[in-house]
């Protein structure tokens, strides 16, 4: 029996006969019940015991180690099953003093057959108490991102027989990814929480598309997470695997600490394994011209004043949205794809040099957005493009909502998607482009011989990410926002490679206030845009309950600004400046919640960003009592507005009062 111990100060993992025993801080006691380190079914090779979960395969107890490679940083555990000559190596990653694990699989036919892989794990852990365990997920949907629910795991496991024992019973929770959109319906993330002692186990699943799946369960007495991409029950995910080839999986994470701190050590581990940038430390203040302000129809005349009014709330970069590249009186939806600037919204010799002459004038960078993976069904590209540019299943191109859909694996749709950034960035100057994606064209694509839809999917995903790499190898300080009608595709898979998420599409800020709140489980501050669009009829504090609502993350500046009235416009500048003076600190912070998590309808809202120096408290009241007790034992400092009327106490813990619903504050606690 090979026994494997490795890790660090933060992270221990013990690994004996190919099986996870341990996994914790160090010192901790052995897990009961382990599992194998990976689980595969394949056509012919189904379950040990009798199961729809993603554990208890054949080929997983058939695992056998073969060898380990072990450094600072990296374990590789080969294995290898006899009888069907596949072989894996299972990678484990940690960054240095952080309780973080990242693990992915590279499985090599080593047989005389092809295998067909119906799932793969990247992660299977074991270990907490059933009993004791909270399970958490997600829900999230477009307007309505981000909304963490809890629930005993006995209830979603329950407990089947009182005198016959079923310990491996088949039942599970679990999640899975829909469509193309990595978000839609769920975020690709998940936990487990002892009641009892704290511990809590937290998860992603770096993927960028819809084919992902956890579950969560009991096995003898033990509840167990299993994280994979796509599977055959799931998504009608199969792969043909031939003698010599290799799959690799997509990569997960798991983090392990104590409540809020598992989502401190997620945070810390997303800023350790992303693409440096310097858009991460400028944290610069960001004007787009679309939500509750012009809404898909800019125009020069419409936006050379709130170019004016942007650069004097302090605004450093300025995005015209949607509608640049269609006549005003076009119904451009189905016949985007060419990415022109329209010559009817912009008049003149200049056209849109003018307004980006403008916006460069006022000491801005200028931005465009961009849908860059869709051709409208009216697009000259529609027929220029060759078909297995797109996205086909049996032989027939997909439409949705009167577009189609690129497969960057086909050099002419990515060298097309080439040749727009490249003139955007090189013709036109523009120094940040919004990456939209508004359509779900289903399970994916089988433009090639014997592919099912979701491995085609698959293929695409890894190809749109080295398309984003090749853009940012080209184009360094580019700054670019990943959007998909607005939350729906938050990953790590893209979020470790593009600067800024959008974090929604939400217009009503009283509803925006728990996404904002919640958004940092999800991305960290300095990645996370949060929409401040403050309107001529809002009360002085309904605008500062908006622009609250983006100080402690990126500020997406928005609404009718230059239509404010002073009062409300000194409450936007002071809220920029704010932002200035404390946006230093972002990028070092990681979140609290001393409500906890924020639920859709809760009265009041809080979150905290825990600094190296100070911890900045975002309070936000919906309603309810007008005075809230928050656990510090502090004194704190009103940092916005500094008009407000709010009470800030100490009795002996923190207490706010806040006389009006909707209003909210911006504390500094030492």
């Amino acid at each position: 029996m090979t026994r494997i111990t490795w890790g660090h100060d933060a992270l221990r993992l013990e690994i004996s006969d190919a099986r996870l025993t341990y996994f914790g801080p160090p010192g901790g006691e052995r897990h009961r019940a382990p599992l194998p380190l990976l689980e595969v079914t394949a056509t012919g090779h189904g379950h040990h015991w009798s199961s729809h979960r993603l554990i208890d395969t054949a080929i997983g107890a058939r695992m056998r180690y073969r060898r380990h490679h072990a450094t600072d940083d990296v374990l590789t555990v080969e294995l290898h099953d006899p009888e069907s000559g596949l072989a894996a190596e299972v990678i484990y990653r940690s960054p240095d003093s952080l309780p973080v694990l990242r693990s992915e699989v590279i499985l090599r036919n080593e047989g005389e057959h092809t295998l067909i892989l119906e799932s793969v794990t990247s992660l299977v852990v074991s270990g907490l108490a059933v009993d004791t365990t909270d399970l958490l997920w997600a829900d999230n949907d477009w307007l309505a991102e981000y909304r963490w629910q809890r629930r005993p795991l006995r209830l979603t496991s329950p407990q089947l027989n009182g005198r016959i024992r079923y310990g491996n019973g088949k039942g599970c929770f679990t999640l899975a990814g829909q469509g193309v959109w990595s978000s839609c319906g769920h975020v690709p993330m998940g936990g487990l929480a002892d009641r009892q002692t704290g511990r809590t186990w937290l998860w992603q699943i770096e993927h960028n598309g819809g084919g992902w799946r956890w579950e969560c369960g009991e096995r003898e007495d033990v509840a167990y997470v299993a994280l994979s991409g796509p599977s055959d029950t799931h998504h009608g995910w199969r792969h043909p695997l031939a003698p010599g080839e290799a799959f690799r999986t997509v990569p997960v994470a798991l983090a392990v600490d104590i409540g809020d701190e598992a989502f401190a050590a997620l945070t810390r581990y997303r800023r350790a394994i992303r693409r440096p940038h310097p858009d991460h430390q400028r944290l610069p203040v960001i004007f787009n011209d679309y939500m509750n302000c012009l809404m898909g129809d800019p125009t020069t005349a419409k936006l050379l004043p709130l170019i004016d009014a942007a650069a004097e709330a302090g605004a450093e970069y300025f995005v015209i949205d949607a509608g640049w590249y269609a006549d005003a009186d076009d119904d451009w939806w189905g016949g985007v794809g060419a990415w022109e600037p329209s010559t009817s919204r912009f008049p003149g010799e200049r056209g849109i040099h003018a307004v980006l002459d403008r916006v460069r004038e006022r000491s801005m960078v200028p931005g465009l957005w961009l849908e860059p993976e869709v051709i409208g069904v009216r697009s000259p590209l529609a027929e220029s493009l060759p078909d297995e540019a797109f996205f086909r299943r049996d032989g027939i191109r997909v439409t949705d909502t009167h577009r189609h859909h690129l497969d960057l694996r086909h050099p002419a749709a990515r060298a097309h998607l080439d040749r727009v950034v490249d003139r955007l960035v090189g013709e036109l100057g523009i120094g940040y482009l919004k990456l939209d994606h508004n359509i779900d064209p289903g399970s994916g694509t089988s433009s090639r011989p014997g592919e099912t839809p979701a491995a085609g999917l698959l293929g695409h995903n890894r190809a749109h990410l080295d398309w984003l790499d090749g853009i940012l190898d080209r184009h360094p300080h580019l700054v670019v926002e990943n959007c998909a009608s607005g939350g729906m595709r938050s990953d790590y898979a893209l979020l470790s490679r593009l600067q800024v998420q959008s974090t929604s599409d939400q217009q009503n800020l009283e509803r925006y206030a728990p996404i904002a709140a919640s958004a940092p489980t999800t991305v960290p501050p300095e990645q996370g845009a949060v929409w401040a669009y403050p309107q001529p009829e809002d009360s002085l504090d309904e605008v500062a309950f908006t622009m609250i609502s983006a100080l402690l993350g990126r500020i997406h500046l928005s609404g009718r600004i230059a239509d404010l009235d002073p009062d409300a416009r000194a409450l936007v500048h002071e809220a920029v400046a704010v932002y200035k003076a404390i946006r230093a600190d972002l990028p070092q912070a990681v979140p609290s919640w001393p409500l906890g998590l924020p639920g859709w309808d809760d009265p009041w809202v809080a979150l905290a960003m825990q600094a190296p120096t100070a911890t900045y408290l975002a309070v936000w009241r919906r309603g309810a009592e007008a005075t809230l007790r928050l656990p510090y034992p502090h004194r704190a400092e009103l940092l916005y507005p500094s008009s407000s009327k709010a009470v800030i106490g100490q009795d002996p813990q923190l207490t706010v009062t806040l006389t009006t619903a909707p209003s909210a504050v911006l504390l500094r606690l030492p």
